[in-house]
């Protein structure tokens, strides 16, 4: 049971790793490719657990073979569109003008269901209210609106910018500086704990500091601390 348990903890920090290299498209929309790597490491990493007789390596060779043929070409579609066309195919054009192409809706096999389920997940219900439509690689469907059914912006309205041009990221989070943001915004560990003194807060009990390039913040304490 030991070496069933460890066999599992190596595999699952292996397949970790192997996300890691692959990048963080593997966490997202998948191309092709990226999905059949996902599905083959899967796989291979279940082999070494469900068959203790096997030896680990007949995993970790497999996995990491996979791991590099998808590092490669990614890196050959990175330089070469003709590859990158022909590994992910291209975006297709599926209402244009707001009429639907329905000889492109057929190519991709889509039926009239699945579009009306995409446009939905975009947050349009009216067939109408669709200027252009796309279906991307990665099977996902980008939207735009036609003028009519667009939300008025903050610009439109003429509405002032605020202070703040970048978002508020934690400075301080469950009493750990994080240094990366600090430096983000040119702050340092000095200016994290004199704003927490400041608020009559030690960082130990800061359950979290939000702070913008604005240098506008935020803090919330711990519960129970006073």
């Amino acid at each position: 049971m030991f070496l069933l348990l460890l066999r599992t903890f190596v595999i699952y920090l292996l397949i970790i790793l192997a996300m890691r290299l692959m990048g963080k498209k593997q966490l997202g929309e998948l191309q092709p490719s990226e999905l059949v790597s996902t599905i083959l490491i899967s796989n291979l990493a279940s082999i070494s657990i469900e068959s203790p007789e096997l030896p680990v390596m007949g995993s970790i060779v497999p996995v990491f073979a996979i791991v590099a043929m998808e590092i490669l070409l990614s890196a050959l579609c990175v330089k070469s569109p003709r590859a990158a066309k022909l590994v992910s195919g291209s975006p297709r054009v599926i209402i244009r003008n707001g009429r639907i192409e329905q000889a492109t809706l057929r190519e991709l096999r889509f039926t009239v269901d699945d579009l009306m389920e995409a446009l939905r997940a975009k947050d349009v219900f009216e067939l109408d209210e669709v200027a252009f439509a796309v279906v991307e690689t990665n099977g996902t469907v980008s939207v735009q609106k036609k003028f009519a059914g667009s939300p008025v912006t903050n610009g439109a309205l003429n509405v002032p910018a605020p202070a703040a041009r970048q978002p508020s990221l934690p400075m301080v989070c469950d009493g750990a500086f994080e240094d990366e943001n600090l430096r983000a915004y040119g702050l340092d560990r000095a200016w994290a704990e004199k704003e927490c003194e400041r608020r009559g807060c030690p960082v130990q009990d800061v359950l979290l500091l939000l702070c913008n390039d604005a240098h506008e913040t935020l803090l919330v304490r711990r519960e129970g601390v006073r």
